[in-house]
């Protein structure tokens, strides 16, 4: 089979015809027909991710067929249309997995970081990692659901917010544009907020009530005049951006992070105390949840804005990625066509 290999961090991807794996105990074969390009990859490319070991297959944003099955493996079989996200895995028998929080397992595994991902043409993954894609759904549309849609989805689902409530979804880039469309679908009313005035048709294209250009005016004040939010949705990885909403927040009001800056925020505990508010951060999710997530989205019409490269192109759209002009996902497709 073809894969791109990441051997050294930031050198270009290398092209190898690698033996097709063969799935073990409990484990099953995809045959990938799209993977997403994720800024997280960078972990891979970059050599940044601690302990990684190389040569490495990047790739977490992986939607394919079944094409084989281990042994113990029942709830899936060949020719079945699967995906695979961030989570690669749990043991299922250590305290956070017995508590029902499979994504902080203790010996928890990381799709493309821990074992080869899915910048190749087939993978071998934990069949508990794998999440069933919709019918109607096709595999490119699906893939960049399987971390940015299950993360955006996932946190929003767990703020305790109800519809009419206003959530503002800070950011519209690859995170945030899915944000805002899962926000809308949910019943919130809806407020982005980006920098620019030329955004605005976009952010009420993907069913945002209102735009906030933060060049113009001051967020965090336009949401208080509004009696706050109840969520504010930070998908844009700026901690200054991102702490200056905090005074935005509404009574039971919760700043949820999703985007992951270096740099550490700075929040007011009068922001929070004064109105019970809090800061959270939500990591992506299982299987389960990449299957509610993707269910969701063919439901509700939320889809990914999406640019396609051919899997030999991968440094070109890593790079593509990386350099910004890539507003939305960037999707490999190692040449099995879609569905």
């Amino acid at each position: 089979m073809k894969a791109m290999v990441v051997t050294a961090p930031k050198a270009p991807l290398r092209a190898e015809d690698r033996p097709v794996p063969t799935p073990g105990r409990g484990q099953v074969r995809i045959r990938v027909h799209a993977c997403g390009v994720c800024h997280s990859d960078l972990f891979v490319t970059d050599g940044l991710w601690p302990g990684l070991a190389l040569p490495r297959i990047p790739g977490h944003e992986i939607a394919g067929v079944i094409d084989a099955v281990g042994e113990d493996v029942t709830r899936f079989a060949p020719g079945d249309r699967v995906g695979v996200g961030w989570h690669g895995g749990h043991d299922g028998t250590c305290g956070a997995c017995l508590r029902g929080q499979m994504m902080f397992c203790e010996h928890h595994q990381v799709t493309g970081i821990d074992f080869d991902g899915g910048y190749a043409e087939q993978l071998v993954v934990p069949a508990v990692a794998a999440a069933r894609i919709p019918e109607g759904l096709g595999f490119a549309d699906a893939a960049p659901l399987l971390c940015a849609g299950v993360t955006t989805f996932n946190a929003l689902r767990h703020t305790g917010a109800g519809p009419g409530d206003l959530v503002a979804v800070h950011g519209l880039g690859g995170l945030g544009h899915l944000g805002v469309q899962y926000a809308r679908a949910m019943g919130f009313e809806v407020v982005a907020i980006a920098r620019g005035a030329e955004k605005e048709p976009f952010a009420k294209e993907l069913g945002a009530e209102r735009y906030l250009d933060s060049e113009r005016v001051d967020a965090a004040q336009e949401l208080a005049k509004r009696g706050g939010a109840r969520v504010i949705l930070a998908t844009a990885p700026a901690a200054d951006a991102i702490s200056k909403l905090a005074p935005g927040l509404g009574v039971d009001g919760c700043l949820m992070i999703v985007a992951a800056p270096f740099e550490p925020l700075a929040v007011s505990a009068f922001d929070l105390i004064g109105r019970n508010a809090r800061v959270q951060g939500w990591s992506s999710g299982t299987a389960s949840d990449s299957e509610d997530a993707m269910a969701f989205a063919a439901a509700n019409g939320v889809r990914a804005r999406i640019e396609r490269y051919p899997l030999a192109d991968a440094t070109a759209a890593v790079a593509r990625m990386t350099s910004g002009k890539a507003r939305f996902r960037v999707v490999l497709e190692p040449g099995a066509g879609a569905a």
